[in-house]
């Protein structure tokens, strides 16, 4: 079994391209949970570095699902609205000590509080698959887990039945991570 993050501490959360450059990193992430099958983190007040040097600083707090099996990863973002998911088409997530780590896929799906969604990036899916050539068997595998995914949401499977998520951000708050 490879590491796994230490429930109670941080840890950064980083993601890159395929072609092995670094796509964005998060600087703070509370771990609540780590198992062999996910990591699940919450972001809060946290600063996000982009490739180009921009940084950004979380407005929301987020529970974060990073799958080691799954090829997608599911942002739960905590608004006064409702929660709101944005889930990136990634490779399974590691951890190798330093950080949760993944390859990023270019597709993601918002999910809103009234049930509807909407895919992005299927432009930049389809540059970068060529660009950064792409293998046949990753594109069939992330296509794939696109409609295990919508499938995910469409049977609120979860944490797309938001109970888990408002559980492990009441478990979060309950830490004192008033940060």
């Amino acid at each position: 079994m490879s590491k796994l993050p230490e429930v109670g501490t941080e840890v950064f959360v980083q993601s890159y391209k395929h072609d092995g450059s670094l796509h964005r990193t998060w600087c703070k992430g509370f771990v609540l949970e780590a198992n062999e099958d996910r990591f699940v983190v919450v972001t809060n007040k946290a600063w996000v570095i982009e490739a180009d040097g921009r940084r950004w600083f979380t407005r929301e707090p987020a529970v974060c699902f990073f799958y080691t099996k799954r090829w997608f990863n599911i942002i739960s973002m905590i608004r006064k609205t409702g929660i709101y998911y944005y889930c990136n088409l990634a490779s399974p997530s590691v951890y190798d000590g330093e950080a949760i780590k993944n390859i990023d896929y270019d597709l993601d799906v918002k999910l809103y509080p009234d049930r509807s969604y909407q895919i992005l990036d299927e432009n930049e899916y389809a540059l970068h698959s060529t660009m950064m050539a792409y293998p046949k068997e990753v594109m069939k595998i992330v296509e794939w887990e696109m409609q295990n995914l919508l499938e995910w949401m469409e049977y609120s499977k979860d944490p797309f039945n938001q109970t888990s998520v408002q559980e492990f951000y009441q478990t979060y708050l309950s830490m004192n991570r008033l940060d």
